[in-house]
This record gives C-alpha cells, structure tokens and sequence, in this order.
C-alpha cells in the first residue's frame, strides 16, 4: 500500500473535520440592547469579556443588536447560523417585544420557532428568561415573565436567570435612562454569566 497516496486522498478530509469541529465551539448570542453593549463599544460589553475569558475553549459570537425584537432575531438568524455555524445559540430577546406591549403570545410563538430553527441548525438552544421594569404593570409582567419558563419546560432547553435583577439594585451600574447596564457592570455580568454558561457547555467535546 502507498502510505504517501493514501495520507493525500485523506487529507482533505482531515482539514474538513478540523472545520467542523473548530465551528462546534462557537456560541452564539441572539440578543438586543442588554447583550449589545448600549452605549459603549462593542468590546467592552459582557459577551466580548466573556469571550476573552473562553477564548483558549471556545469562541462567543455576539450577534446582539439593540432595539431588536425576537421577530427580528429569528429574520436575522438562518444567516447567522450559516455563518457562524455554533454549538449553542444563548436566545435573549424578547424585551423589546415587551417594551412595545406586543401580546406574550406572540413573544412566546416566535421565541419558539427561534428554538426550532436553532436545533434545524444542529445546535443547542439556551434561553434567557427576561422581566420588564414594574411599571408596566403586574398582570402583563406577569403574562410575559411566565413565557420564558413555560416555552423551557415545553421544549426542554436550559433557562437561565435574568441577568439584570444583579444590576437594578445598584445604581452605579446603571446608565441613566434606568434601563440598561453600563461599562462598569460588563465584567461583573460576564463573570456571572460564565457561572450560569459553565454547566451548560461542554469544552471538551
């Protein structure tokens, strides 16, 4: 047998597989203004730290754009998921669909085809639970909060907790307009969200 032929017939193969599993270890963050970095640039938001933090185990792919709604992250994530070809796909939307007082209903029927269209993709789906700021009112916040658990328990994917609930306590780390986090809460989110993202993904495989 010619080793030499053989090694030259396989090694494209070889350099597919090497492909394919680099793009294994993506996340993806299906985000808005929360995970973007309002207000700040790119590199300083949660996911980016988050990414420096993993970069030797894999790679986080912020794909979050602020004022997005879940409609626009699921017209936006066919070509995402083309690209980046992730593992795991972390949903955070929804609150923008709140913010508008769009029906829970609707959030909920399209945070569930994101979902499906995650596991087409072959990759896992992770979902954020999401909350609104009390004045929107108890029984809608409460029809809308219960989205989230209702559709994991259903579907059978990992929630995590809301991220912001650390933050509102402490106004330092609070932009102005009492919505959104700013540059000095990044690291702190980034650590906590590492704590909930660890058990989830699995570096080694």
């Amino acid at each position: 047998m010619n080793f030499n032929n053989v090694f030259r017939w396989h090694l494209p193969f070889l350099f597919l597989f090497a492909f394919r599993a680099a793009a294994t270890d993506t996340l993806l963050v299906l985000g808005d203004s929360l995970s973007a970095g309002y207000h700040m640039p790119a590199g300083d938001a949660w996911p980016a730290l988050v990414n420096d933090k993993w970069h030797n185990k894999m790679s986080v792919v912020n794909a979050s754009i602020s004022g997005s709604t879940s409609q626009q992250g699921l017209e936006r994530l066919p070509a995402l998921l083309k690209q980046h070809q992730p593992r795991w796909v972390l949903v955070a939307l929804g609150g923008n669909d709140g913010l508008r007082g769009f029906q829970p209903q609707q959030t909920g029927q399209t945070l569930r085809e994101i979902v499906n269209v995650v596991r087409k993709a072959n990759a896992e789906p992770l979902l954020m639970q999401i909350r609104l700021p009390p004045n929107y009112g108890r029984r809608y916040n409460e029809a809308f909060s219960a989205i989230y658990p209702k559709l994991a328990g259903e579907l059978n994917i990992p929630l995590l907790p809301f991220f912001m609930e650390e933050i509102y306590l402490k106004t330092q780390w609070m932009q102005d307009d009492g919505i959104h986090p700013n540059r000095d809460a990044q690291p702190f989110i980034a650590e906590w969200m590492v704590k909930q993202l660890t058990p989830l993904v699995n570096h080694g495989s």
